[in-house]
């Protein structure tokens, strides 16, 4: 997987995509307040490298960890140092993620939604899949649809099985928002909200000006430090100094030897991934017929024109002519032609017609067919290799084997290393249990949470760990993305409270922002009261030194300089009439107040024009929250029931990240 998502190209963006899409709507769904509650498995000690359990289903660390990364990837291609940091929280909303869907799933079936072969092949032929397998609506061969696979490290069962699940989640999603209901009183609201326009003038009073005006004593700034001491309790952060070995995960993979006993121990046991069903490669030379037109009827002279045509070119192929040129020359399937009219390898069920896919298996190898209808138009088939239903050799995916067996030969043994470095360390100390194994010691000065290590970066997940070890405790280890880390706490310096003098660039900073803050709210306020009272801003504005501007016509979603986005504080503008003045509005760099010149009403027909587009984007957002509202409710049931049983000792060691996270922010 790793070197699918390092190389470049159209075809991994629109699969991998396919298998987020779905589940990433789930991110939404965990921000709903109150959702996401979890409880520990039942009586018993929790079973360890199981995340969660839905419906008798076990979520393992290993899907979650594979999941997060997918996503880290998918956001961050590049990589780059910010991977490690947000890996933590990318694994916990996977692990999220992969529990709602399984509970989808589970409630999918119990209400006897199924999604069948005949689903799975309607959505690669015309669904987020089609760009990637059927290029132009005509399928790339089953050669190419497991080449393409086995590129994203999946299997053709594995992939089909994702996709049905992405069926079955998305059948219940319309069940359920389907009820979902859209007034015209609400498209007319949300059009005039949106579509209202005002021009105004507005006069600002910047907080910077006000800035230069405060020149506090020293005798102020010490009160202020006083008044607020609390404030700055133990803001000199808690350090740490460590020493630690890390265990490498991709060294280890490198080092990792496989032998032909594994190769076959593997290919054995999983067998079914690697049959191949009764196939042929073939081509074909294709004539488009018309489409019906408004009324439903067909174009009989242009269905007979195809046809026509079609018997001419069969005429020439029967002459002796090449088909691979007359293809070229003839077909209009524009993306096949140009390779002579090949599709490449294609199975049953995955052709356009049944009477191309008779033809296609009917035919000798060499053989060439007569003009068939093939949905759409008419096609020639011929047949350049055709392949029984066989099972691949071990020869055969040997390359696509090794990698798994050597990802797996590579975390066993980090496992392993980790467990004996911690326990030799525990008894003979950190630096002889590297030195046993060949490992370099880290040591550091005093670290804070946020400091970037060598070897680990900015971990957010190994400092939590670090900052939560008591004084004098034994070494310890954390799985991080690259392996283990394995640490020993040398000693702390804990939070310590500044004095004035450390902190007096920091104290005079803000008492002069609260001061100026102060300040600009009276004066903005006192703007406001004079033109209010005069019935004229530019005469406020003069007399308080605020500097006048004008608006154009701007919208709800516009921007306005000074003023920022309209859809903030100065929307207020929105509930004035023309010759109206607002009250102070405060954009936190400025104080503004505003007189209402022009209001201009959107006209009918920008409604007419706009109306279904509103409707539309109205109903996908109840859609939206009507589904997110029910699988809240569905998991809510689910773990009261305790269908839904979540590990919180084994997120925990995935994640080890709200501590790191609270002491960042």
């Amino acid at each position: 997987m790793i070197r699918f998502l390092q190389t470049p190209g159209p075809i991994k963006k629109v699969i991998l995509g396919g298998l987020l899409t779905i589940i990433c709507v789930f991110m939404v769904i965990t921000l709903v307040p109150g959702f996401g509650s979890s409880n520990f498995f039942g009586a018993g000690t929790p079973q360890r490298g199981v995340v969660a359990t839905v419906a008798g289903n076990d979520i393992t660390s290993l899907e979650v960890q594979k999941q997060a990364r997918q996503m880290v990837r998918q956001q961050f291609p590049k990589g780059g140092a910010q991977v490690s940091m947000l890996l933590p929280f990318f694994t916990s909303q996977a692990a999220e993620q992969l529990i709602q869907r399984d509970a989808v799933l589970a409630e999918a079936k119990r209400l006897g939604l199924h999604a069948t072969d005949a689903d799975v092949r309607e959505e690669l032929q015309h669904g987020r899949y089609a760009e990637v397998f059927f290029p132009n609506g005509n399928f790339v061969g089953q050669a190419a649809y497991e080449e393409r696979l086995q590129q994203a490290d999946l299997t053709v069962p594995m992939f089909e099985q994702s996709v049905k699940d992405d069926i079955l989640i998305e059948k219940l999603r319309h069940l359920i928002a389907d009820s979902a209901l859209v007034t015209d009183a609400e498209v007319r609201s949300r059009f005039e909200k949106d579509d209202t326009k005002v021009k105004f003038d507005y006069a600002v009073l910047h907080k910077d000006d006000t800035l230069k005006t405060i020149h506090p004593t020293d005798s102020e700034l010490k009160a202020y430090y006083d008044q607020h001491k609390t404030s700055y309790a133990n803001s000199i952060p808690e350090k740490r100094k460590i020493s630690y070995v890390l265990i490498d995960t991709e060294k280890l993979e490198n080092e990792a030897r496989i032998a032909q006993a594994d190769l076959q121990s593997y290919y054995d046991q999983h067998r079914d991934e690697y049959r191949v069903p009764e196939q042929v490669n073939l081509r074909h030379i294709y004539f488009k017929t018309p489409l019906p037109g408004p009324d439903g009827k067909v174009d009989q002279k242009g269905i007979d024109a195809a046809r026509s045509k079609a018997e001419d070119v069969l005429k020439q192929l029967h002459a002796g002519a090449n088909f691979p040129d007359l293809a070229k020359k003839y077909s209009e399937d524009t993306s096949s032609a140009k390779d002579g009219g090949s599709l490449g390898w294609v199975r049953r069920g995955q052709f356009p017609s049944p009477e191309m896919e008779k033809a296609a298996f009917s035919l000798p190898k060499g053989g060439s067919s007569q003009v068939i209808s093939a949905g759409g138009g008419f096609d020639i088939i011929h047949i350049d290799d055709k392949q029984d239903a066989h099972l691949k050799t071990l020869d055969e995916v040997k390359a696509q084997i090794e990698p798994i067996l050597r990802q797996q030969k590579a975390t066993q043994a980090a496992d392993a290393e980790a467990a004996a470095v911690l326990n030799q360390a525990r008894t003979s100390g950190l630096d002889k249990a590297a030195a046993n194994k060949g490992l370099q010691v880290v040591t550091t000065d005093f670290v804070s949470r946020t400091d970037s290590l060598p070897g680990i970066g900015n971990a957010a997940q190994f400092m939590d760990a670090v900052f939560n070890e008591p004084e004098k405790s034994p070494p310890d280890e954390v799985q991080l993305p690259q392996g283990y880390a394995i640490f020993n706490l040398l000693a702390v310096k804990p939070p310590a409270t500044p004095t004035f003098e450390e902190i007096r660039t920091r104290v005079e900073n803000e008492f002069k922002q609260e001061r100026a803050t102060a300040l600009l709210a009276q004066k903005t306020r006192e703007l406001s009261d004079r033109a209010k009272a005069a019935h004229d801003l530019k005469k406020a504005a003069k007399e308080l030194g605020a500097t006048m501007k004008t608006s154009d016509f701007v919208a709800p979603d516009g921007q306005v300089p000074d003023l920022g986005s309209m859809s903030g504080p100065a929307a207020v503008a929105f509930t004035l009439k023309p010759g109206e003045i607002s009250g102070p509005i405060d954009t936190n760099t400025s104080g503004v107040v505003l007189s209402i010149l022009e209001r201009q009403e959107p006209s009918e027909q920008e409604f007419a024009a706009k109306r279904d587009q509103i409707r539309d984007a109205l109903l996908q957002q109840k859609q939206a929250e009507l589904f997110g509202m029910f699988v809240t409710n569905l998991r809510a049931q689910m773990e009261k029931s305790g269908k839904i049983k979540i590990n919180q000792q084994e997120l925990k060691s995935l994640t080890r990240q709200q501590g790191g996270e609270d002491e960042g922010e």
